[in-house]
């Protein structure tokens, strides 16, 4: 009698993802062979054309699709109310992956995510087909090894990877693969500045980051797994940051290539870790390095952009840009940023773009020359001028245009703020202020106007009209908002804008 060994489960790991996956209306789609990413679906059935398929243009449908985050939904319904057709939809899925994509097929990044998302889902699900469980676990380990030879060079994905390579280490040790811890470090302290900001000074990469850090800090301390001195010193740096650049509702301003996603349950791990309650508890903050300034009373809450552009092609033309709060209500927003892609109408650029944030275009243009993808064009350049009492300072030169804006915002007794915005050139120029409201109505007035949750007044502007924009809390995600523009043509212009909370 031949007797076959049964493929080894994973050890059970930490999945810092687990409480973003609980959708039991997705997992019913699923289940059913529909997918839905930014807001287009597709039926696709369970076991799909991983090959050609008919996909929506914008390539991240498809980047996120054969990442599997829905595996964790499926095994959380499963898990939840032991109906079989979850497993099974997982299993399908799986199994007709494996058959189809070569384990190199996909960038490491993408790999590295279907690597962590295959591994949190095997572990909750007990019962899955032993063909199923040899051709899984032998498709893992090729995918490791794929990710282990083509690691990124740097920056989140190179956390992303390394962070599936020790989750890979820890859950399934007889693939032999060592946990990088020493590597993990090295890009803890390159990724996040001597500040905390990520260096891509988004505030979703920063996240996304923090997140694979907390968790490798987490199951390196359920296995027993070192981690070198000064680790917990960066985090903890980290972790200040995503705490202080919260709105009021514990969602994050969508800043640079950003969703407005809620990291709280990951701060929560965070000060049980590292024993660090004050993690626990939003406050104000500057953050030089990365360019962030926050102030912060009880209920009124603002974020000031004046820094560099960040590292690689994730930041946006928002040089001195800011959102506010009050009483748990926005007042004014950043857009955030939609999509990636690039085709026509260009919405990828309207987001992006200067006008695109509260702040000041001269001319029409962007502070720093848009360019699709990465660019070595000359960026512009904002300086920090300092915080003293209620105020901060700052002001942004650009390679696009001659004249200086230099701008102060002042939170007065507490309640309101008040925005004072100098343009100086040598020529005459035209100088459009604007701000991006809430979804919501909008009253119109002579010198500006009246929101549900703000009266805007603006001192100093030659006419205040609407503007049709988006607000785009999520990728693929937009919905209409209008714009406040405040225009004023010279060489020299001064802005007042009095931005008051209506309670």
């Amino acid at each position: 009698m031949i007797i076959v060994a049964r493929t080894a489960r994973p050890r059970p790991v930490h999945c810092v993802t687990e409480h973003e996956h609980r959708d039991r209306a997705l997992a019913d789609a699923v289940a059913e062979g529909r997918f839905t990413f930014g807001g287009e679906t597709r039926a696709l059935g369970l076991e799909p054309d991983w090959v050609d398929a008919d996909l929506p243009e914008d390539e991240e449908w498809r980047i996120d699709w054969v990442k599997f985050y829905y595996g964790l939904d499926l095994a959380d319904a499963f898990r939840a109310t032991g109906d079989a057709r979850y497993l099974r939809a997982w299993e399908k899925l799986v199994a007709s992956f494996v058959l189809q994509i070569p384990p190199d097929h996909d960038d490491s990044e993408v790999t590295a995510r279907r690597i962590l998302n295959w591994i949190y889902a095997w572990q909750r699900l007990p019962e899955v087909d032993e063909c199923v469980a040899h051709a899984l676990h032998e498709h893992l380990g090729q995918q490791v090894r794929h990710v282990r030879a083509t690691l990124s060079p740097e920056r989140n994905h190179r956390t992303l990877e390394l962070y599936a390579l020790l989750i890979a280490a820890l859950a399934l040790p007889e693939l032999g693969i060592d946990p990088p811890v020493e590597e993990l470090y090295e890009n803890l302290l390159a990724d996040f500045l001597p500040d905390g900001v990520h260096r891509e000074r988004s505030t979703h990469y920063h996240c996304i980051a923090l997140r694979s850090f907390v968790g490798a800090r987490e199951n390196c301390r359920r296995f027993g797994v070192a981690l070198p001195a000064g680790f917990d010193e960066r985090l903890t740096l980290a972790c200040a940051f995503a705490r202080d650049c919260r709105r009021p509702d514990g969602t994050l301003p969508a800043l640079s290539d950003s969703d407005t996603g809620d990291y709280t349950e990951l701060l929560q791990l965070a000060a049980r870790l590292l024993a660090r309650e004050e993690l626990l508890v939003s406050g104000a903050g500057d953050y030089p390095d990365g360019g962030y300034f926050v102030q912060r009373t009880r209920d009124r809450y603002l974020i000031f952009d004046c820094g560099p552009l960040g590292d690689g092609g994730h930041g946006h033309y928002d040089a001195l840009s800011v959102e506010a709060w009050a009483n748990g209500e926005p007042l004014v927003l950043d857009p955030g940023r939609f999509t990636y892609a690039e085709g026509e109408p260009n919405l990828r650029h309207w987001f992006r773009g200067t006008a695109a944030h509260n702040t000041v275009t001269v001319d029409g243009f962007d502070q720093t020359p848009y360019a699709r993808g990465r660019s070595s064009l000359p960026s512009a350049v904002a300086t920090f001028l300092g915080r003293e009492d209620d105020t901060l300072a700052g002001e942004v030169r650009s390679p696009c245009y001659e004249a200086v804006h230099r701008r102060r915002v002042t939170l007065v007794e507490g309640r309101y703020w008040i925005v004072e915005d100098e343009l100086e050139g040598e020529r005459s120029h035209r100088y459009d202020l604007r701000w991006h409201l809430p979804p919501g109505p909008v009253e119109l007035r002579p010198d500006g106007v009246v929101t549900d949750t703000a009266t805007i007044t603006i001192h100093g502007a030659r006419s205040v009209a609407l503007e049709d924009g988006w607000i785009s809390p999520e990728y693929g995600v937009k919905h209409a908002a209008k714009v406040v523009s405040a225009i004023a043509v010279g060489a020299v212009a001064r802005f007042v804008t009095v931005l008051e909370p209506r309670t």
